[in-house]
């Protein structure tokens, strides 16, 4: 136990030292939070601003239905001529949306029958969707409004065509519409935890076979188990550092927020619980790099390792974000999976049980051990001190 102390302040020093690598290794934890916080203010400016902002709405055939396009106008809508050629200037990006009246919307208009209109848009666009929204409720509301006026002129109440009353309650609070628009907060938290120590797991093992002070600290007394668990030590503490900072950097980018009319937060129970979450991915992170990287020869060649490590994390928050599932007891015990569930339960204020808890604390602590033995077993490799 002495040698793993000795070992776990030896390497702190020693990376404390370089205050450069670790300003450089810290940034993160500032450039993450300000990440999150400019593409929320960005999403919301241009939001609000579609919203408000009178829409531009080029018409083709606007002659042939002027009470539509007079009731449009007064709805905050900006009639503009048509474009020569629509699709062009939807793929152009010149246009997002295009309402197109055909020749005979007059004559079925007329005949009291459905009068057809159509409106052209790109769905793949994502700045079309609000425009897109925006139009087809407001001629949603001008069929309804018609129709209702024609069953009037009929002597119809306009309540007899409707035959269910559906009335809509969201359960949806504050707090789960925050996590739908941080949805790609767990992947940046996890990484920071999976990789918060990967200087110094780098610099400890490929760093000191580079530099062949390995094999000197190898022939020492000490346990190479010890060593190995000294150096582990010393880069979950670190890991753990980074950590904190960019929980704390986070809670005050959500403050700032708040200052600037946007709707995130973040209380320090759901801090407390998200450090709990990624404590067993930093161990997981710092065994599994400290086994990969005690293999390599050089700095550069574990850097290559770790720019692939960097692709796992992101594996199911992509997945999930295309394919949204349910939370199923099993996912709590895989990795990087189970973060991202337990993450986005937090920040939607959602209850996780003591079920889910023991699942996820066992499996994640369970594969950090497992991880952590293997690498004891590593150093026990007479090629690793052997440099070059």
């Amino acid at each position: 136990m002495n040698a793993l102390i000795t070992v776990m302040r030896k390497e702190l020093l020693d990376l404390f030292r370089d205050r450069k690598t670790i300003a450089i290794s810290l940034a993160f934890t500032l450039l993450a939070p300000l990440l999150i916080l400019g593409m929320a203010k960005l999403a919301n400016n241009r939001m609000s601003t579609q919203l408000e902002k009178p829409l531009e709405l080029p018409v083709i055939g606007a002659e042939r239905a002027p009470n539509l396009i007079n009731w449009l106008s007064g709805r905050n809508v900006l009639i503009k001529p048509a474009p020569a050629n629509p699709e062009g200037e939807i793929a152009a990006q010149n246009v997002e949306v295009i309402l197109s009246i055909p020749a005979d919307y007059a004559e079925k208009w007329r005949a009291g029958e459905p009068a057809p209109v159509e409106v052209i848009s790109d769905s793949s666009r994502d700045d079309a969707r609000i425009p897109t929204e925006r139009l087809n409720a407001l001629l949603d509301n001008y069929s309804r409004s018609a129709g209702a006026l024609r069953l009037l002129a009929r002597g119809v109440s306009p309540s007899a065509g409707q035959a269910v009353l559906v009335e809509r309650k969201d359960l949806a609070t504050p707090e789960s519409r925050i996590g739908q628009a941080l949805a790609f907060l767990p992947y940046l938290l996890i990484l920071s935890g999976f990789l918060g120590g990967a200087y110094l797991v780098i610099d400890a093992t490929a760093g000191e076979r580079e530099r062949q002070s390995l094999e000197p600290l190898l022939a020492t007394p000490a346990a190479r188990g010890a060593i190995m668990s000294g150096k582990i030590a010393a880069a979950c503490v670190f890991g753990m550092f980074s950590l904190v900072l960019t929980l704390l950097a986070f809670k005050g980018s959500f403050v700032v927020a708040g200052a600037m009319g946007l709707k995130l937060g973040m209380g320090w129970a759901a801090v407390g619980q998200i450090l709990v979450v990624l404590l067993p991915i930093v161990l997981i992170g710092t065994c599994l790099l400290t086994l990969i990287a005690a293999g390599a020869k050089s700095v550069k060649e574990a850097q290559s390792y770790m720019s692939a490590l960097m692709m796992l994390p992101i594996i199911p928050t992509v997945v999930l974000m295309v394919n949204p599932i349910k939370n199923q007891l099993w996912q709590f015990a895989v990795p990087f999976l189970s973060q991202n569930q337990l993450i986005l339960k937090i920040v939607r204020s959602e209850s996780v049980s003591s079920a889910e808890w023991a699942v996820y604390l066992a499996a994640g602590f369970g594969l950090g051990a497992v991880l952590w033995w293997l690498a004891a077993r590593r150093y026990h490799d007479e090629k690793l001190a052997v440099s070059g």
